[in-house]
């Protein structure tokens, strides 16, 4: 059976098509700047492109992935993936910045000219405004989806434009430079922004790898869902005895919660599957992409009531 596209879905994927095209678009314009230019610091943002480019096309098909229904091999379906994508992006973006800074102190000893430095402000220019305005819908989409992996291609977008937007700068002190009886200080302008752009990309990257792998940890969702939980449950307590166990976990953009509920045993199981199925559907309504699966357990008659000869007050409810 086909499985419907939701609303939600449907913004994941139109955030990971916008992230592949304007990948495309950034990485023919970085390119011919870094033929023309021969810049570390261009090279340095090229390289993040073609990361950029590649995840992009492994963000699409991961977010298809993520929105295959749960199967016999996977259960709870394919959510982790986008965790996967979340992960592999700050620990490549980690990577990158660690060559590019030994590479640019390598550099420092043996400094060069960076030629035609108004094509390199050109692309650079460019390079921020497609980033910025990328990183905007990116954002938009990801917070109409709930997805990390769609909220983490935004957050390298903008680092991106951050970087974009500090190697312009360093190409106006190049070229304020290059007319100057500073001149000589030029040649080291370029690795020292590589640098200092290396530095900017490790820091927020390792915070999205570390989120990342937590999240792949079965981390429980959010306080807020949480309560929701609790508090739908609790407009039901009128129908059965009492609750516990409760566990919750994410997965992508999709939340799990279970949990263990006691009716009345003598109650029929037709009645008490009626009220399970009902909780269940209200919770899920309060809490968006979630799923919830209630185990219904049997009471052991050791209440008050009972032992007081009492009748159970659950057994009469409509």
């Amino acid at each position: 059976m086909e499985k419907i596209v939701t609303l939600k879905e449907r913004y994941m994927i139109q955030a990971a098509l916008i992230s592949l095209w304007f990948n495309i678009v950034l990485f023919i314009f970085k390119l011919a700047a870094l033929l023309i230019v021969h810049s570390l610091a261009i090279a340095t943002d090229f390289a993040i492109t073609v990361v950029g480019l590649t995840v992009s096309v492994i963000l699409y098909n991961s977010l298809k992935l993520s929105m295959r229904p749960a199967d016999l091999l996977h259960n709870y379906g394919y959510g982790k993936v986008e965790h996967v994508c979340e992960a592999m992006e700050g620990i490549v973006l980690m990577g990158i910045a660690i060559i590019m800074s030994f590479q640019a102190i390598a550099t420092l000893f043996h400094p060069r000219h960076v030629v035609f430095p108004w094509i390199g402000f050109a692309s650079s220019t460019l390079s921020l405004t497609l980033n910025f305005v990328g990183a905007f819908f990116i954002f938009q989409l990801a917070r109409k989806s709930s997805s990390p992996a769609v909220k983490a291609e935004g957050v390298h977008y903008t680092l991106e434009g951050f970087i974009s937007a500090a190697i312009a700068c360093a190409f106006i002190v190049t070229i304020l430079l290059k007319g100057s009886r500073y001149h000589y200080i030029e040649p080291y302008v370029d690795p020292v922004v590589t640098v200092l752009v290396s530095i900017a990309i490790s820091l927020p990257s390792a915070r999205l790898a570390k989120q990342a792998f937590v999240n792949l940890l079965d981390v429980s969702i959010e306080e807020p869902s949480k309560t929701e939980a609790v508090v739908r449950l609790a407009q039901h307590a009128d129908y059965y005895c009492n609750f516990g166990d409760i566990k919750t976990r994410t997965a992508g953009h999709k939340k799990f919660v279970e949990m263990k509920i006691i009716m009345p045993r003598d109650m029929s199981f037709s009645r008490a599957y009626e009220v399970v199925s009902k909780i269940e559907k209200d919770i899920a309504a309060g809490i968006p992409d979630s799923e919830v699966t209630i185990t219904m357990v049997p009471c052991s008659k050791d209440c008050g009531l009972i032992q007081d000869n009492k009748p159970c007050p659950y057994l009469n409810l409509k």
